[in-house]
């Protein structure tokens, strides 16, 4: 065992704070990395604040994770010390199931072995995340990070990078595809990047006219304005695929009606609340509603090697680790472009 300093939540009405937790001794298939950067994801914030329900305490947050080798296991054969690395949303799962099998893992039907407020598959031992200047990982779910990108930036694809990218390559985006992406926040900017590099049309769909420019500069070839009903109506049938990216309710009956013969929009947001669909506007084209999670081992690995031959990260606000609370109510405000990351030297 080694004692680790951290940052934690102590509670969910508390604000996180110095924390010092023990990482495990390297096993034979284990890579132990030193933490260099950490995103902060939407959903640091509602589990540190038990906004899901289920939150234990104290939390070690953080599951976008880019660091380097350290000390890897006498069995280890994928890594060695000195080398690039990410952690992303997941550290284990059972392996045996369907979705294992088929590389599926963010599917388990078994047990994911969350990176934080979760346990391993003992079921007992808790996982504490990358808010931390160290951590001790399965090589089968630690990913190889390119030198060729800046570091800071590529944190954030441990997550957000790969919502976006699995449901574009699940559902063949292309040359000649048509993509909405509803928000343009710390999903929603991913979102423009990769499907704009994967050579499809890209426009985004937002309530906000001022952020026209920044989509455009991130790739978006159109924007639309979706508060106006009439502008709305000239965009019905028009597109393949939606990437709705938005955390908050939202009429989703309106973006169904813009989506062509068989079109699809994908939920990678998570309102709280359930949303009422109308069967008319799913009926009409054969459109479908579906939902996508984060990627599996070799999509994530997948996807990063596009970011780094496509020259794509995630656009960061670098921050100390003690500025973490404050960042935390930035978010909620939407006040940044467009996802903070720890700079863990801080710690």
């Amino acid at each position: 065992m080694s004692e680790t300093k951290a940052y934690a939540a102590p509670s969910a009405t508390e604000p996180l704070g110095p924390f010092q937790l023990d990482r495990r001794a390297p096993g034979p298939h284990d890579v132990q990395i030193e933490v260099l950067y950490c995103g902060v994801c939407h959903s640091d914030v509602h589990q540190a604040r038990d906004e899901w329900g289920g939150s234990t305490f104290p939390m070690v947050p953080g599951h976008e994770i880019v660091g380097r080798v350290t000390e890897v296991g006498g069995q280890v054969n994928k890594f060695k010390t000195g080398d690039l690395v990410g952690v992303g949303c997941m550290v284990d799962t059972c392996r045996t199931c369907p979705n294992c099998q088929q590389g599926l893992e963010q599917y388990c039907e078994t047990h994911i072995s969350f990176t934080y407020n979760s346990t391993l598959q003992d079921r007992q031992t808790r996982t504490y995340g990358g808010y931390s200047k160290q951590l001790v990982v399965d090589e089968n779910y630690v990913l190889r990070v390119s030198d060729k990108l800046p570091l800071e930036g590529v944190a954030p694809l441990l997550c957000a990078g790969i919502t976006t990218y699995s449901p574009l390559r699940t559902w063949g985006v292309g040359p000649g595809k048509r993509v909405g992406v509803v928000g343009l926040g710390g999903l929603g900017h991913m979102a423009v990047k990769l499907a704009a590099a994967m050579g499809a049309e890209v426009t985004v769909l937002s309530t906000s006219p001022s952020k026209e420019a920044d989509a455009k500069v991130l790739g978006a070839h159109r924007f639309v304005v979706t508060k106006d009903p009439e502008v709305l109506k000239q965009e019905r049938n028009y597109f393949d695929l939606i990437i709705n990216t938005v955390g908050s309710n939202m009429d989703l009956n309106q973006y169904l009606l813009l989506l062509r013969l068989d079109g699809t929009m994908v939920m990678v947001g998570l309102p709280p609340e359930a949303p009422q669909i109308g069967i008319f506007p799913l009926v009409g084209q054969r459109r479908r509603l579906a939902g996508s999670h984060i990627g599996g081992i070799a999509e994530t690995q997948e996807m990063l090697d596009f970011c780094a031959e496509h020259n794509i990260v995630s656009d960061v606000e670098v921050i100390p680790i003690d500025y973490i609370n404050e960042a935390y109510e930035r978010m909620l405000r939407s006040d940044v472009k467009y996802r903070f990351v720890i700079d863990l030297a801080t710690l």
